[in-house]
């Protein structure tokens, strides 16, 4: 069994170093605890749950398979843990995200190699731990920089905003590490959107890995050197899929090396003051809203029995896209000119772990609070 292949599999290469080191062949695998992932070195959290799922996952083919008279242990764990990414080179759009380490050269002339060693793992496991909660692919360590892609192996309609999600959250994230004398650590992020060819494997053994044709890469890494340290540049290209969905400074064409003409580039400043993500795609007028008479009277009439004083209660359901949003905008246009006051509670896959994140979202816009806001 290919270890570092299925690590790999998972977006967890970085850890192919400790299992090698380890003699953690397909036997060790499935017998391995999370303390054994401890000892060996994965220290986050998540990396460990992540790493025991998978390895439940192959104890359960290995059994099935045993029972049905099938093959020895070790040829049960290479089939069952063959990489779920692509054999093949396919033509995608993709998002990538290059991230870089600031400062590490000077860093690594003040400390000890073997301290060095440390923070550049801490450094890795943060990227890593960010990259993959927003189900990005980890394409390449190397060394202070992080290669990233968002849309491959697996697509999202939403990868340009994961990406740049993940951006902001390693930055933040990365703030929290610290140099031996004590200083926190920075990083850049440089994000851009294109097309590609990805998904062919080159290189041999522990140098293999699946290559990326196309210049959006390059132009993610020259986007990541006009980053202000701890900070997200996005490319125009990028910039068009997010809509409002973030707070964004143009910087106007740049230079950058490599590119024939100065091309457009964004700073994240945060998240956008946007009500909903309907609201962050739709900032322009509308087109008429046809096909919908029968829901909207029926709003209509609940509202005017509301009026009357009788509470009413409206679930509106249905599958993504239907038209649900665009129902209530409708809604409140006819309102427009009624005198009441509305409650908007959004809730998002991307702040489950926040509690309360709807209501404190409504605060935020009632009481217009900036991220720039004192306490004072």
């Amino acid at each position: 069994m290919d270890i570092e292949e299925w690590l790999r599999s998972l977006g967890l290469q970085q850890y192919g170093t400790a299992f090698r080191e380890n003699n953690v062949e397909a036997e060790v695998l499935l017998r391995l605890t999370a303390e054994d992932l401890k000892d060996i070195g994965v220290s986050s959290v998540g990396h460990r749950r992540k790493l025991l799922e998978a390895i439940a996952e192959l104890r359960e083919s290995s059994s099935a398979i045993l029972a049905e008279g099938g093959k020895a242990l070790t040829q049960v764990a290479e089939l069952a843990s063959a990489p779920a990414s692509p054999t093949g080179a396919e033509r995608r759009q993709l998002t990538v995200m290059f991230a870089d380490l600031v400062g590490s050269t000077a860093i690594s002339a003040r400390v000890d190699p073997e301290e060095m060693s440390e923070i550049i793992r801490g450094y890795q496991n943060c990227c890593a731990g960010e990259i993959t909660r927003f189900e990005g692919h980890i394409a390449k360590f190397m060394g202070d920089g992080v290669l990233a892609y968002f849309g491959w192996p697996r697509a999202h309609e939403d990868d340009a905003e994961r990406a740049v999600r993940a951006g902001l959250a390693v930055a933040s994230s990365v703030a929290q590490l610290r140099a031996p004398e004590g200083k926190p650590l920075a990083c850049r992020v440089g994000i851009a959107t294109g097309l590609v060819v990805v998904g062919e494997l080159v290189g041999d053994k522990e140098a293999r890995e699946r290559a990326v044709v196309g210049e959006t890469p390059t132009l993610a890494s020259r986007l990541q050197d006009l980053a202000r340290p701890g900070s997200v540049v996005v490319a125009e290209s990028t910039r068009h899929l997010l809509g409002d969905l973030f707070e964004l400074e143009d910087l106007g064409p740049q230079v950058l090396k490599g590119f024939e003409t100065a091309l457009k580039a964004f700073s994240v400043r945060g998240e956008g003051r946007a009500e909903s993500r309907f609201e962050a795609f739709h900032t322009g007028a509308l087109t008429k809203l046809i096909g919908r008479e029968q829901e909207l009277a029926l709003l209509l009439e609940r509202w005017s029995r509301a009026e009357d004083g009788e509470g009413q209660v409206i679930l509106l359901s249905g599958e993504p896209g239907i038209g649900k949003s665009r129902i209530v905008r409708a809604l409140r246009e006819h309102l427009a000119n009624e005198s009441y006051i509305p409650l908007s509670n959004y809730c998002s896959p991307y702040h489950t772990n926040s509690a309360l994140y709807p209501v404190v979202g409504l605060l935020e816009r009632a009481a217009q609070f900036d991220r720039d806001d004192t306490p004072r």
